[in-house]
């Protein structure tokens, strides 16, 4: 079977790798020149199963009514005159529900661990690197009342088979050296031994290379226009690109179409008058060169109270987070830039050349619950999607890209999570 493959950040590149494995025709279009140039360029770089608390929880109203009006608030909203924000924002809220926040918990943990296993069995048959290190997860807490809800978090992680344990002050210091030098006391933490950390642009691109040793197709420098559909069914792909300084246009056409375009899979699908709740949340990196002599930790580490990661990447700090609902905005707000860098003072003052940091920003596709969204377009014949998964793509990347090639084939996927059209 031909399966057209949209986008290639690390979600796209992954699911195009499980499709060639199990034996079809992949061809990949992408807007860049190479893989992994948009949302998986410079992000927070943690395979981060211990993540899985939705930002939709209970707690959440209220700290965003708290952070309203504050420029370097972790979740900033800047509220527009857009129907897709208010309607993403109201079931945000309805999602907010324990209930509801503690299932979205247990599907992401559930889904998390699948994908963390993929990948290791991945990276074992395919031998390629991306900085990658597998030395754990720790969230540390500055905040006593932050600490005690992380603690109840990680007890239900546990009930769903992650280890994500409780630490002292003494023991996260153990665990991260680097924590001593800290300029505000730490509380407490958890501490997920089997979670890691890697470029996920490394990744990709050295997948995007195996792909095409394997016989997918990759269409880079190639728009994707509008998806054509006649009799309930997907019939081509409308792409553009540019050839000799004039634009060219074509139809591609092919048995399965899987739309793998991040924050701007709701554009694309919005043509169809589909209506797919995932909403960018702008996130901002920091990469900091670390010298000899510096005091970086190489622990992943994570900033709870902050909402910022820290990732060791060889000879780099990446420092990541935050979120700014800003819709498709991508300038740099160097306020946000500049709280990352203090942030990562406080804690590690002696980290490396904060002064040649390298500053990013990408937009996550956010869906109201954190779910992704994987499996058949019901009203769309021959239409998949594999998109939504917000600040856990990496994360979630080759789980989300082998269970979308064992639907498409007809083989219920392994791990037991809602997919789309599988109830």
């Amino acid at each position: 079977m031909h399966c057209i493959v949209l986008g290639a950040g690390v979600v796209g590149v992954t699911t195009a790798w499980y499709l060639a494995q199990a034996g079809h025709q992949v061809t990949v279009i992408e807007r860049q020149p190479q893989a992994g140039m948009e949302t998986s360029f410079a992000n927070g770089g943690q395979i981060s199963v211990c993540h899985a608390e939705p930002w939709a929880n209970p707690k959440a109203p209220w700290k965003m009514l708290q952070w309203l009006g504050e420029e370097d608030a972790p979740l900033l909203f800047r509220l527009k005159l857009d129907w897709a924000q208010w309607r993403w924002g109201l079931r945000f809220l309805r999602e907010c529900v324990p209930d509801r926040a503690r299932r979205n918990l247990q599907d992401l943990v559930r889904l998390g661990l699948y994908s963390r296993a993929q990948l290791q069995q991945l990276r074992a048959e395919t031998g390629i690197h991306y900085d990658e290190l597998a030395r754990g997860i720790l969230h540390y807490y500055t905040d006593e009342a932050e600490f005690a809800s992380a603690v109840s978090a990680a007890a239900l992680m546990r009930e769903t088979g992650l280890e994500r344990m409780v630490k002292t002050p003494a023991e996260c210091v153990q665990i991260e050296p680097a924590l001593r030098h800290t300029r505000r006391p730490i509380v407490g933490g958890t501490y997920t031994a089997s979670d890691e950390s890697g470029d996920a642009m490394k990744f990709t691109q050295a997948l995007a290379a195996q792909c095409v040793e394997a016989g997918v197709v990759f269409r880079y420098e190639t728009q994707v226009e509008r998806l054509l559909e006649s009799g309930g069914a997907i019939q081509g792909v409308a792409v553009q690109w540019q050839e000799d300084a004039v634009s060219r246009a074509e139809t591609l056409v092919a048995d399965a179409y899987v739309v793998c375009m991040g924050s701007y899979s709701s554009l694309l699908m919005k043509k169809l008058g589909f209506a797919l709740d995932v909403y960018p949340a702008k996130g901002y990196s920091a990469t900091i060169p670390v010298r000899a002599g510096d005091h970086a930790p190489s622990v992943a580490l994570t900033d709870d109270g902050c909402k910022i990661v820290f990732s060791r990447l060889g000879d780099r700090l990446r420092v990541a987070g935050t979120a700014e609902m800003n819709g498709y905005n991508l300038e740099l707000n160097p306020t946000r830039c500049r709280a990352l860098v203090e942030r990562t003072r406080e804690i590690f003052p002696y980290a490396g050349d904060f002064d040649a940091a390298e500053f990013w920003t990408g937009l996550r596709p956010s869906t109201p619950s954190n779910l992704p969204c994987i499996g058949p377009v019901k009203q769309f014949g021959k239409l998949w999607l594999n998109t939504g998964h917000g600040t856990l793509g990496w994360t979630e990347a080759c789980g989300s890209g082998h269970a979308l090639a064992d639907l498409i084939d007809g083989r219920r996927p392994e791990v037991e999570f809602p997919f789309l059209g599988c109830e």
